[in-house]
Formats: C-alpha cells, sequence, structure tokens
C-alpha cells in the first residue's frame, strides 16, 4: 500500500497538451540481443545498443539506500502522511456487491474451462485483467504474470489492511502455466507474500521470477529458487527462450515493506522485447522522464499495462500515483500501440471516486486526439487478443 506525500509541485512536463504530443511518436528499430541466462543468481547481459545513449540510472544515497534521480519526485514525510490520512475526504464510495456486481462485473477466465488455449496466440499476443496491477500476457511463446495479488488484503495481515472490494476472478490453482513473473517494487498491493508462496508451489523452479535489485534474498526466504534480480537497464531471459529479453526499467516510486526498510530494494517498470511482439509494464509511478527514454530506446510497444486509480489527492498522490491523463502521457511517452488500464477497480487505495478512473481516462484521450481502443479497459477477467484477426471472447 502506498503512501507518498508532500506539497505540490506544477510540473511544466505533466501539463503540456496533447496532440501535438502524439504526433511525436517515432518508430524506433526493434533490435535486441538474447544470451544464455544464469537460473539462480542475478545476471546481466549486454545492454541493448541503443543505450549507449545517456540514460538515468539508479541512484543511492550515502545511507546506502535507493533515491529517485527524477526532479519531478519529492521524498515522503510523516505530516503529509497524517494530513491525508485524517483531513483529506474518502470519495472512494464503493458500493455494495449487487451494484459492483453490475458496475465491474468479475468474469471467470477463458483458461479455467480451456486451458489447452494458453500460451497459444501465434505472431499475436493476448492479455487478461486479473485485477489491479496482475495482467497476465501470453507472447512470442511466453506465458507472463506482473505483480500478481491473490489475496483478499493488501497488508502484512489477511486481518487488517486494505481489502479488495472486487474478488479474484481465479484461483492460483486455475491459472495456465506460467513461464515468468514480474515485479515491480515491494508495496503489498503489488508484493503479495501469501501469493508468491502459492505460485512456488505450484510451479516451483520452473516459474521465473524477475525483480528489482535488492529483492532476491526476500524471494529465496519465499522458498523460490530461480529468481534474477536486476538493476535499471539491466537484461535476462526465461531458460530456452533467449529471443524474448526481459529489461528492467526505470520508474518514479518507492518501496517500504517494514519499518526500517524503506528504499532497500529498487522500484521500476518492465520491458519485455520478443521477436514478434512488444510488452511495456509500467508498476506503479508517477510521471516523469523515464518514459520517454524508454519509448526511445525499445518502443514502440505493441502494448502497455499502464495504472490509471489510486491519484487522489493530487498534492499527495502525485509524486507516486499517475492521474489518468499522465497514464496518457505514459502511453505516449513509450510509443504504445494499445494500452490496458490497470490499479483501479480492486482495492481503495486512495480518495478518488471508485468509478471515475475510466471516466477521466477516456475524457484524456479525447483532449490527445486518441481512440478509446488505444488505451482500452477490461473488465475482471476479460481477454483481449492484440495482432491477429481473430476476436477473443471470455
Amino acid at each position: 500500500m502506498d503512501k507518498n506525500t508532500d506539497e505540490e509541485q506544477p510540473s511544466a512536463a505533466c501539463n503540456q497538451y496533447p496532440k501535438e504530443a502524439v504526433k511525436k511518436r517515432q518508430n524506433a528499430g526493434r533490435g535486441s540481443g538474447g544470451s544464455d541466462s544464469s537460473k539462480t543468481f542475478r545476471k546481466s547481459f549486454r545492454l541493448d545498443y541503443r543505450l549507449e545513449e545517456d540514460v538515468t540510472k539508479s541512484k543511492r544515497g550515502k545511507d546506502g539506500r535507493f533515491a529517485n534521480p527524477w526532479p519531478t519526485w519529492k521524498s515522503p514525510t510523516l505530516p503529509n502522511v497524517l494530513k491525508w490520512s485524517l483531513m483529506e475526504k474518502n470519495n472512494s464510495n464503493v458500493p455494495g456487491s449487487e451494484e459492483l456486481d453490475k458496475e465491474l462485473p468479475v468474469l471467470e477466465p477463458y483458461f479455467v474451462q480451456k486451458p489447452e488455449l494458453a500460451g497459444k496466440t501465434g505472431a499475436g499476443m493476448r492479455v487478461t485483467w486479473l485485477g489491479h496491477a496482475t495482467v497476465m500476457v501470453e507472447m512470442d511463446e511466453l506465458v507472463l504474470l506482473t505483480d500478481p495479488i491473490f489475496s483478499q488484503r493488501a497488508s502484512p495481515s489477511q486481518l487488517v489492511g486494505p481489502k479488495r472490494f472486487r474478488r479474484p476472478p481465479c484461483t492460483v490453482a486455475q491459472l495456465p502455466k506460467i513461464d515468468a513473473v514480474l515485479i515491480s517494487h515491494t508495496h503489498y498491493d503489488h508484493l503479495d507474500y501469501n501469493t508468491v508462496t502459492s505460485l512456488n508451489e505450484r510451479f516451483g523452479s520452473e516459474l521465473r521470477w524477475f525483480v528489482p535489485l535488492g529483492l532476491l534474498q526476500w524471494m529465496q526466504r519465499c522458498g523460490c529458487e530461480n529468481v534474477i534480480e536486476l538493476d535499471w537497464w539491466e537484461e535476462n531471459c526465461v531458460p530456452g527462450h533467449d529471443a524474448v529479453t526481459f529489461v528492467f526499467t526505470p520508474s518514479q516510486h518507492w518501496c517500504k515493506r517494514t519499518v526500517r526498510d524503506d528504499n532497500k530494494v529498487l522500484w521500476g517498470s518492465w520491458s519485455v522485447l520478443g521477436p514478434w511482439n512488444r510488452f511495456f509494464f509500467a508498476g506503479d509511478t508517477g510521471y516523469c522522464l523515464a518514459f520517454e527514454q524508454i519509448g526511445k530506446r525499445f518502443g514502440p510497444f505493441d502494448l502497455a499495462a499502464i495504472p490509471i486509480g489510486a491519484y487522489e489527492p493530487r498534492w499527495f498522490m502525485k509524486y507516486q500515483h499517475v492521474d489518468p491523463e499522465e497514464a496518457v502521457r505514459i502511453h505516449i511517452d513509450v510509443q504504445a500501440k494499445k494500452s490496458v488500464a490497470i490499479h483501479w477497480g480492486t482495492f481503495a487505495l486512495a480518495n478518488e471516486y471508485y468509478l471515475d478512473p475510466p471516466v477521466k481516462l477516456n475524457e484524456a484521450l479525447e483532449r490527445y486526439g486518441l481512440k478509446k481502443d488505444d488505451f482500452f479497459l477490461l473488465n475482471h477477467g476479460e481477454s483481449r487478443d492484440l495482432g491477429t484477426n481473430e476476436t477473443f471472447e471470455n
């Protein structure tokens, strides 16, 4: 659960409008290299040749903890945490289950009844939204999960803490074979201990975990053996699938799970570069210069998963969570052909009305001259095929 604070500082980059920015998309080259990979310990590959240009590297403070290098970042303060918690009105107004079933239906994912179809997308790709920041992506003969959470609460305890108002569309036992999991950072709504151990019990060392620098030992304590931790701009792959490169890319966020572990682990986004498709997972982030760098080096992406929720009040949330308009800017910056909205409609983690994120998203798309289909919404459990001539139905 993410609680970052400070006074609002207007950003010129965030306030630039809109249709002109769309025209700046670049059709950059799509070359990337693969290599053999270590199974259990961190190993980086030679960076993409375009990374010979200047990029923003990860940064540590004098205390050895990671720090955001972006001018758009301000660190949290306890007074602002208290101000938000005690003084700001919560406008989420999540209704009862009957209305929720109408507004945010939870569908049974296609693979529950037809598991044999999973991973069979040819040269195309398929995305299934499993709630919050968890998506299942099928591309280039691999099946990936992002920031999986199947627990009822995003908390160190299942007795207290933020509780889901939409149930998971499936269980870990109902998932098809998963080849890799991408973890963006350590907050409880993105790194869930019960889900990690359940996935490890089911798939064991056949499942590769891609995690941020500093998280390897925690994963090993969970029993996970096949773990690769990476710094920003480092690469690795899934054994036997060297043609698909996983790059840990920057974002603007922070990490914390206990009283004393602030920012001992890095945070970031993920760029997955295959011979047929490219996928970008933004994780949790405020708006910053990182996404233009990522787009220049690895774009265009066939699909991006970008957060649109948990953004109010802006004076408190803007440094760690983009709002829907900034999400559209990320879509443009990374040169995404299509984007899917994530990080909304599952947990009430901030103060906006629970149905506002998709409304604000569509308003922003219109201002930027984009179509709703360019940055689309899915129901919980719903899938969409991309890059094929077929229409996929749940």
